[in-house]
């Protein structure tokens, strides 16, 4: 159903849109209300009219509300409290008499890498008699004769005393060659069976020593 209806012309009979003021077909005036107009017609005219200028009013409403740029308001500025007379203000340095100037501490030094420990000294775990080069736990020797033994400390290169010792010095002696005890003498003196021991601390290699 359209929003405007339509209306006859009270002269020609004829009908045409209602928001015509005229008859398009004999140019006859509207008087009054015309034929087949009634108070709802008029009353939906006047409605559309109504929404169509508040459409137009919002909008433009809109656009100057949406163009308008709003104004910047600055913070109100801040009461400062006035210096006394006499009073120094944060950028004087106050020194007093027997009163240091406090200054900033300075940043603290970065910690010194801790020193690497040093190695453990090596300790000795094995202690071998040799003769002639090799590994040598029973001789045999005649009376008046004489045999040099050495050791040989395990690890290498360690540098520790060696104590020789005879279980039975009226069989053979035996003798440290230098200082270290690196190398010994055995001197057999009489027949019989004797031990000689090479020792370095608690570490101890023994020998069998036969006298004929």
């Amino acid at each position: 159903m359209s929003v405007v209806s339509e209306i006859k012309c009270a002269k020609c009979d004829r009908k045409y849109s209602g928001v015509r003021s005229r008859c398009p077909f004999c140019g006859e005036r509207i008087t009054g209300r015309g034929k087949h107009n009634d108070k709802t017609d008029r009353f939906r005219l006047k409605m559309l009219i109504s929404v169509m200028i508040m459409c137009v009013f919002v909008i433009g409403a809109g656009v100057l509300l949406f163009t308008t740029p709003v104004p910047e308001v600055e913070p109100p500025p801040q009461a400062q409290t006035p210096l006394r007379p006499g009073t120094p203000d944060d950028t004087d340095i106050v020194s007093l008499p027997g009163n240091n100037p406090v200054s900033p501490s300075p940043d603290p030094e970065p910690p010194e890498d801790p020193l690497p420990e040093p190695d453990p000294e090596p300790v000795v775990r094995h202690v071998i008699i040799t003769y002639n080069g090799r590994e040598n736990k029973d001789f045999t020797a005649r009376v008046g004769e004489r045999v040099d033994l050495k050791v040989t400390l395990v690890p290498d290169g360690i540098e520790e005393e060696v104590i020789w010792e005879s279980s039975n010095e009226s069989i053979f002696q035996v003798v440290a060659l230098n200082t270290a005890g690196t190398s010994a003498r055995v001197t057999a003196v009489g027949r019989g069976t004797a031990t000689v021991t090479a020792s370095v601390g608690e570490v101890v290699a023994e020998t069998i020593v036969r006298v004929r």
